[in-house]
């Protein structure tokens, strides 16, 4: 879990600019634009889009930047980096028992894990969702 930081810290806009803040990427395909889309999942509203992948990190590091500065200036909480260790890999999901069966059918059928037909699956799902926030937010700002 992330913590927050008043914006009266003592921590300057360089401080806050080294810390391991999320950048979550997508490659945005839509409407007849290809280029690529990036935020910083501890700072709401924080993000950018560019053309090219090699174009991406520089504008994070501006919209990072900007974000920051403004909130130091508006005395806002400045949210920290969620810690890596906040996150085991593991967590039990209770589900129907036909719903399980299903499951273990399908991977055997596919010849791989359990674990990792569902591991494949809940990466595909958050992936579409990722994608339709990207969309959302993109045509909010269009």
């Amino acid at each position: 879990m992330s913590t927050a930081v008043s914006g009266k810290s003592k921590m300057s806009v360089e401080d806050y600019l080294k810390l391991p803040y999320t950048i979550e990427v997508t490659r945005d395909e839509s409407e007849g634009y290809t280029g690529w889309f990036a935020k910083v999942g501890e700072l709401p509203g924080c993000m950018t889009q560019a053309d090219t992948f090699d174009e991406l990190g520089e504008m994070i590091e501006d919209a990072k930047r900007a974000w920051i500065e403004s909130a130091l200036e508006d005395g806002e909480e400045i949210p920290l980096p969620r810690k890596v260790e906040d996150y085991s890999g593991k967590f039990v999901v209770r589900l129907p028992k036909s719903l399980h069966k299903q499951l273990v059918n399908t991977a055997n059928q596919e010849g791989v894990s359990l674990n990792t037909y569902v591991n494949v699956a809940l990466s595909q799902a958050v992936g579409r969702e990722m994608a339709k926030a990207s969309n959302a937010t993109r045509s909010a700002h269009s």
